[in-house]
């Protein structure tokens, strides 16, 4: 493909593009088809030269296509099978201070982060706890309390009594 077909491509591409990053993928070829230097089109993009360099060599041997963003797998997973099914069983069946942490029932996200440091070593982000305890078949709740110097005879009274009433007029 000559230059300027390639040229009048990605500006066509450009005036198209309803994605930010894809637009700005476009607007880098576009500044190299103009004769830009690629360490003034990374400064320009805020992006390294190394990126910069990667779409125009992805648009070189792929066109268009070449530059399609793919779905990112992420990070490798650094727990075992086995691991992570150990660390489902602990949250399943332990509350944090029996196994060694100072609050009383609840498991949080930065508990879990550090009992897999403390157990297997790697740590992991928020975001990465979350997302595997999504697919451990996990969900997060927000913690009830219940008050520690409540009247157990008072709260039964009003589980069997007055809350059933209460639900019957609403």
């Amino acid at each position: 493909m000559k230059k300027t077909e390639a040229f009048q491509e990605i500006e066509q591409a450009m005036k198209k593009a309803k994605d930010r990053r894809m637009y700005e993928r476009y607007q880098a070829l576009y500044l190299h088809f103009q004769g830009t230097q690629t360490e003034q089109i990374a400064h320009t993009l805020n992006r390294s030269v190394k990126t910069v360099k990667g779409y125009i060599k992805a648009y070189e041997t792929g066109g268009l296509e070449g530059l399609q963003m793919n779905h990112s797998p992420g990070a490798p997973v650094r727990l075992t099978t086995e691991q992570q099914e150990q660390l489902k069983r602990t949250i399943v069946e332990f509350v944090p201070h029996e196994v060694g942490f100072t609050a009383r029932h609840n498991w949080t996200l930065e508990i879990i982060a550090d009992w897999i440091k403390r157990e297997f070593g790697p740590t992991y982000s928020l975001r990465g706890i979350s997302k595997m305890m999504h697919r451990q078949g996990l969900s997060y709740t927000k913690p009830t309390y219940t008050l520690a110097a409540a009247d157990p005879d008072k709260q039964k009274t009003f589980v069997q009594t007055t809350f059933p009433g209460l639900k019957k007029e609403s």
